[in-house]
């Protein structure tokens, strides 16, 4: 357990924003990933793009960068920031779709929350793209994968060791 205070709890343990008008904007950026499981019925409507609702990776990246966007109406304690920059990829595998997300903002606080929301809203939109060919589909292992710039400086997700 830290020794650091909640930064988000006032004196008398309410929640609350933390005032970060005295910061200095600087270059942030945060990448995120995440996973939707589909079935082999779904991946082939992907690779052949045959499904039925249209071209679900063109509306699940815009559907990620406006979630980035919109993270502070989401989230009620995050920062409304100004998000410069936000692209959202997605690719086709054997088993689902893998999508990562980058966000980019020249602020006073970071953009982790964004990357995560652009991640997640992306997944959300890929199901309901495809939901109707496959209900099993599955959102898994959204995760922070790197984030750079402001006081805590830069952080990289350990890759897992390959022990065996």
């Amino acid at each position: 357990m830290s020794d650091q205070p909640f930064t988000h709890l006032d004196s008398s343990g309410q929640a609350r924003m933390v005032d970060v008008t005295a910061k200095t904007p600087t270059v942030r950026q945060a990448s995120a990933t995440g996973f939707v499981r589909c079935g082999a019925n779904v991946i082939a409507a992907l690779r052949d793009g045959t499904a039925p609702k249209g071209d679900v990776f063109a509306v699940a990246r815009i559907a990620g960068i406006q979630g980035a966007k919109r993270t502070a109406e989401l989230l009620p304690l995050a920062h409304v920031i100004g998000v410069h920059g936000a692209s959202v990829d997605l690719e086709v595998t054997d088993d689902g779709v893998r999508i990562a997300a980058t966000v980019r903002t020249a602020d006073r606080t970071g953009v982790e929350m964004e990357a995560l929301t652009a991640v997640t809203v992306a997944a959300l939109a890929v199901v309901d793209m495809v939901k109707g060919i496959d209900r099993t589909v599955e959102i898994t292992d959204v995760r922070l994968v790197a984030k750079s710039g402001g006081r805590s400086g830069d952080w990289v997700r350990p890759q897992p060791s390959s022990a065996g």
